[in-house]
């Protein structure tokens, strides 16, 4: 496709519909896209308009795009499991048969005595636990006793509560390291989580300097595959601990999605050649299981403003991709993850608008970036790289539209046109130029191919390809590249938003593409009505 670089950024628990086996994870009806369109603090038009809500199971949230710029889609979780660690190591290609370890009766008394011996502390509480509610009704015992609270959820977590006077920061994750070295075998957790508080009883409150410390990953994944092949791999946010450093060449830990965003904008304005990693994790850890269903909506309007400015950051040879690792839904009575879908987004100047459908796994992601960077590897998945309108693709329209020329009927003027429409359906309406002795009834190639297609029904457009000289019909390259006329710009206009893509074709190799903005500035057109 020529990219440069990746960007993907994962909305920590944003998942968007229940999945076949959600009853078998008590998660039956969970939906947590849906939780959070209903808030009244929802505002997501950059999303939207990326195609969030034509997504399959997404179309009756909100109201779709009329002319998504974006592709989109979801993915299934093939992984046995629905929690952070797993859910992006299957974004990475790495699909977990075996589900981690969970202690809905708290951990097994031999592991906690052997914890105590090894690290020499005593522990309270031992049990599945509200993170905000273990302090409140432990901290006081712990700042008499100096003992941490351990409490575990419907996760695979071993977390660790300790307030900052009591247990200082380096002596909190200095424990933690310790109980992740003892966690192994068949107790070995996806983490251990240091969780820090301050304050005084009954108004404790979680400090950001919380750390996870995840298991390796047991296979390599993505990232290991282009640290090795040579490219940069950036984690941004949790990304480093839930793969404990593997295959990373740097990591940029944060302390919420505010210092998340701020790290990927920075690092879009760097020259790397590589993946860009990203976890904001607010959405799950602030609002999702807290069940704070317009602390979510807020939280996903205030990323929809920061991408409308990331977006004007990317290059022409960036690619985004927008995804979760599960659901996390605030509307019902659960406080656990839940058993989701999750959406798939790619924009740049080379995706061709389009619906990947339903992909069968997560692991989809991590397989068409490497194909993307044309690196092997033995990662589940399928690549989708083929539907993002990569240069085959519009090789293809190209060849079609210089096919197309050959049609073209111009007696007078002997500059032969032709045309390749490409709807969202993924259909090609060919076009060519028509001339007439009456010069101004003369029909253009573009509005040709345009006219074809609206004739027949259709509505929405990914792409117009133009081959168009003077040289012979059947010349395969041409003299130049050909631009549509400002007529022609205008019938566009009625049709496509300002990111349409004209390709303006020498050759089926050689090609220039626009967006309909830079070939129609400060347009008029429907919505100008009013």
């Amino acid at each position: 496709m020529g990219i440069r670089r990746v960007f993907i950024i994962v909305l920590d628990s944003f998942g968007c519909g229940a999945l076949p086996d959600a009853s078998a994870y008590g998660d039956e009806g969970s939906d947590t896209l849906r939780s959070v369109t209903l808030s009244k603090c929802f505002r997501a038009p950059f999303l939207t308009s990326l195609g969030l809500f034509n997504i399959f199971g997404n179309r009756e949230k909100s109201v779709p795009a009329a002319i998504p710029v974006g592709a989109y889609g979801r993915a299934a979780e093939r992984s046995a499991g629905k929690d952070t660690t797993t859910g992006h190591w299957e974004i990475a290609g790495l699909v977990s048969k075996k589900p981690m370890p969970t202690y809905p009766d708290g951990f097994p008394e031999e592991l906690i005595q052997k914890i105590e011996k090894e690290t020499g502390v005593g522990i309270l509480c031992n049990k599945p636990y509200s993170g905000t509610e273990v302090i409140k009704d432990y901290g006081r015992e712990h700042i008499v006793t100096g003992k941490p609270i351990v409490y575990t959820s419907a996760d695979s977590v071993f977390q660790v509560a300790a307030h900052e006077d009591v247990m200082p920061l380096e002596k909190l994750y200095e424990y933690c390291k310790k109980v992740r070295a003892l966690l192994v075998g068949e107790n070995a957790v996806g983490r251990v989580i240091a969780r820090p508080f301050k304050g005084e009883y009954p108004n404790y409150e979680r400090t950001p300097y919380r750390h996870d410390y995840s298991v390796a990953p047991p296979e390599p994944t993505l990232l290991d595959y282009l640290k090795s092949s040579g490219f940069d791999v950036i984690g941004v946010g949790k990304i480093g601990d839930i793969f404990a450093m593997s295959g990373l060449t740097e990591s940029i830990p944060t302390h919420g999605n505010e210092e998340g965003m701020k790290a990927a904008f920075e690092a879009a304005g760097r020259n790397f050649t590589g993946l860009c990693f990203v976890n904001l994790v607010d959405f799950d850890s602030l609002y999702g299981h807290r069940n704070n269903s317009d602390g979510y909506a807020k939280a996903i309007s205030e990323f929809d403003a920061w991408l409308g400015d990331f977006l004007k950051k990317l290059n022409d040879d960036d690619l985004l991709l927008i995804t979760a690792d599960h659901g996390c839904d605030p509307a019902t009575s659960s406080t656990d993850h839940s058993r989701e879908y999750v959406p798939i987004i790619a924009y740049g100047a080379k995706v061709c608008p389009c619906d990947l459908g339903t992909r069968t796994t997560y692991a989809d992601i991590g397989k068409t970036v490497a194909d993307i960077f044309s690196v092997e590897n033995d990662l589940a998945g399928e690549s989708f790289a083929g539907l993002l309108g990569c240069e085959t693709l519009y090789g293809e329209l190209a060849q079609k539209a210089i096919e197309m020329r050959k049609m073209s009927y111009s007696p007078y003027s002997g500059f032969r046109v032709g045309a390749a429409l490409l709807t969202r359906e993924g259909k090609v309406y060919g076009g060519c130029n028509i001339e007439n002795s009456a010069y101004p009834a003369t029909c253009c190639a573009e509005r040709t191919a345009f006219y074809k297609a609206l004739s027949e029904g259709k509505r929405n457009f990914s792409a117009l390809a133009i081959a168009g000289g003077k040289e012979p019909g059947d010349a395969s390259e041409l003299a130049s590249y050909c631009a549509p006329c400002g007529t022609c710009r205008q019938v566009i206009r009625e049709f496509c938003g300002g990111n349409f893509r004209i390709i303006s074709v020498k050759s089926k190799n050689d090609y220039k593409i626009y967006t309909l903005d830079e070939l129609l500035p400060f347009s008029f057109g429907p919505d100008d009505l009013g």
